[in-house]
């Protein structure tokens, strides 16, 4: 008999692709939603998805930010995947409107999963919880063993998900019992789109199809695919062996703007006639910034290497995620494919 599983913010971008996964696994799934207005949203998009029946899946309300609803939903769940995290699309003037809803919200969660008897919960962190905390231990790439120091004046979004997670594992180690953890720590998340609701890393891809950027910043980051994140879940919720570990999940190297930029134009043919060829030099983003928020975030990267390894989660849990280039042609034809580019 298969399990019932809990997915927390089952609307979002990464929730509804791991409810996909875990249909398709043969699993019972519930999951949690803000308002009640999503949940015809996500029906919506899970059926056009291919999922055998998007009504099978229960949905229940329950906020990060309130206890109401969540004993609720952990009754009867072998399984908890805590995808759910507030992600803003611009700096808050007040930080804690980020880490508190993270850090709360986790351990929110944990505790009600703890009580309710579930066996393990696998949390979304990410890798800005692992490489920005200084040189890498290994010397050269970014590994699970490397954390992001809360302390170090990082952007509020990294800052809450590096407090987010360490709250998550000392609250394990001291009040946990015999709840269970493994968490994922994924760079940018692309691949396809199943809606209007999607990563903010995927907003790169769209506005380089819509020609919204004036060029190309030297910026870089790692790239993995939501479908291959979806199934890094299912392998840490599964598997004896992820007990207690977190897992980096990144598809390969490092992708820079223009690279993004170079396999659209390449692979998409007219669909990419306004995606930019010129590159910015980064004193130009450095005088945008102080006037643009957007500008503003990208200072601190410009020209910054985070080399990260997927090697513990190849070895551990034989996952092998797609290829860059895929990852990256499947944002933009899904974005084409839902009407989501403005002409």
């Amino acid at each position: 008999m298969m399990s019932k599983i809990l997915v927390t913010g089952g609307s979002g971008f990464l929730g509804s692709h791991c409810i996909l996964k875990l249909l398709d696994a043969g699993h019972s799934v519930r999951a949690t939603v803000r308002s009640q207005e999503k949940v015809k949203e996500t029906q919506k998009m899970l059926t056009s998805a291919g999922a055998i029946s998007a009504n099978d899946v229960e949905f229940v309300r329950a906020d990060l930010t309130s206890d109401d609803g969540w004993q609720a939903a952990m009754k009867g769940c072998e399984y908890v995947l805590h995808v759910a995290s507030p992600f803003p699309s611009a700096v808050p003037k007040d930080e804690n409107e980020i880490i508190r809803p993270a850090r709360d919200g986790t351990l929110r969660v944990l505790r009600a999963a703890r009580d309710a008897g579930v066996k393990r919960v696998v949390v979304t962190s990410s890798f800005a919880a692992v490489g920005y905390g200084g040189k890498p231990k290994s010397g050269g790439t970014y590994t699970e063993l490397d954390w992001t120091d809360p302390a170090l004046p990082n952007p509020p979004y990294i800052r809450s998900k590096a407090i987010a997670e360490r709250a998550a594992w000392d609250f394990i180690s001291s009040e946990g019992g015999s709840l269970e953890l493994a968490v994922v720590n994924p760079v940018g998340i692309f691949g396809p789109v199943l809606g209007a609701d999607y990563s903010t890393s995927i907003a790169i891809v769209k506005g380089m199809l819509e020609g919204a950027m004036p060029g190309l910043p030297d910026v870089y980051f790692g790239v993995v695919d939501v479908r291959d994140v979806a199934d890094l879940h299912l392998r840490a919720m599964e598997k004896p062996e992820a007990k207690g570990e977190r897992f980096v999940a990144v598809a390969g190297p490092l992708m820079s703007m223009a690279g993004i930029a170079s396999i659209l134009r390449s692979r998409l043919g007219e669909a990419a006639t306004k995606v930019p060829t010129k590159k910015l030099p980064s004193w130009q983003i450095r005088l945008a910034a102080l006037f643009s928020n957007n500008a503003r975030q990208m200072v601190p990267n410009l020209g910054k290497k985070r080399d990260s390894t997927s090697e513990k989660a190849h070895r551990v849990l034989e996952w092998n995620p797609r290829p860059n280039d895929e990852v990256i042609v499947s944002t933009a034809e899904s974005l084409i494919l839902h009407g989501l580019v403005a002409r």
